[in-house]
């Protein structure tokens, strides 16, 4: 029988899946499909950078393609088969293999679940404020000046 934990640990399945979206169109959040994410880093307290346990569900992409200013990323495959689409191309990533996209890469990316099975991963970034996503395929930018991120389109008005 597994021991309860207190903090500074705590089981993963405690924490709420969050299932929704903060994009400013609906098209943008359907295009989602269905993704959940429970955020290890915000219920551990963790200030400094943010630890996503993800699930796609087949069909599922976990954001739409972007890149960041001032955060870095790394995800790693825990279970099930994801595509990741860069700028290059598209690649197949497993459970076990892992991708990093480091600030200021101008190089949008993101992961889609084109399995028949859910895929589970982990996802890391810093908190450095003064972020700005910019996702190259939609007329969208988001800020980090404040939490959440707000959202403009690309020539600076805001949604």
């Amino acid at each position: 029988m597994k021991t309860r934990l207190s903090l500074p640990a705590l089981d993963p399945a405690t924490v709420t899946s969050k299932t929704t979206s903060t994009y400013p169109r609906e098209e943008w959040r359907d295009e989602l499909g269905r993704r959940s994410k429970q955020a290890l880093g915000d219920a551990l307290g963790l200030q400094n950078f943010g630890v996503n346990l993800a699930r796609l569900e087949p069909g599922a992409a976990s954001a739409l393609r972007h890149w960041h200013t001032r955060q870095d990323e790394f995800v790693y495959v825990l279970e099930g088969e994801l595509t990741l689409v860069t700028e290059a191309g598209e690649q197949i990533l497993l459970a076990g293999d892992c991708a990093g996209f480091p600030a200021g890469r101008e190089d949008g990316h993101r992961l889609i679940n084109r399995s028949d099975a859910p895929a589970v991963y982990l996802e890391v970034g810093d908190r450095l404020p003064g972020d700005r996503a910019h996702y190259p395929d939609v007329d969208l930018e988001a800020r980090a000046d404040r939490s959440p991120y707000r959202y403009f389109h690309t020539d600076g008005s805001a949604y």
